[in-house]
């Protein structure tokens, strides 16, 4: 399984982002083979509008299968879904400490978006 989560760094230690859209990059780790990729999203932290659109589009494109965040507005909730990816809303300080959440089965897949559109 792959999982991605809003990052604020490149390793399992750094901070997890509570913010979608706007964060400044995304952690892929691929459950199976424990491999790390880092995806770039400074494009969408300054953009006007769009910002979770365009990092669901991003994130799509990486075959991934969910995202772990602190928030996701109603777009980019609804780009994630039709692709199939499930979103979890997660309060944790670190990416590891998400990981070892969603692994114990603490988090719940999201069914709506828990953020308003245009939320910083």
């Amino acid at each position: 399984m792959k999982i991605v989560f809003t990052a604020t760094g490149d390793s399992l230690s750094a901070p997890l982002d509570p913010r979608f859209g706007r964060a400044p990059g995304f952690l892929i780790y691929d459950d199976e083979n424990g491999t790390l990729k880092s995806v770039n999203n400074e494009q969408n932290l300054n953009a006007a509008q769009g910002a979770g659109i365009q990092a669901a589009l991003l994130i799509c494109k990486q075959g991934v299968d969910c995202l772990i965040t602190g928030h996701c507005g109603p777009k980019a909730f609804q780009t994630l879904t039709a692709a199939n990816i499930k979103v979890y809303h997660c309060k944790a300080e670190t990416i590891e400490e998400a990981y070892a959440q969603f692994k114990a089965g603490e988090l719940t897949a999201a069914e709506t978006a828990n953020a308003e559109a245009h939320w910083m």
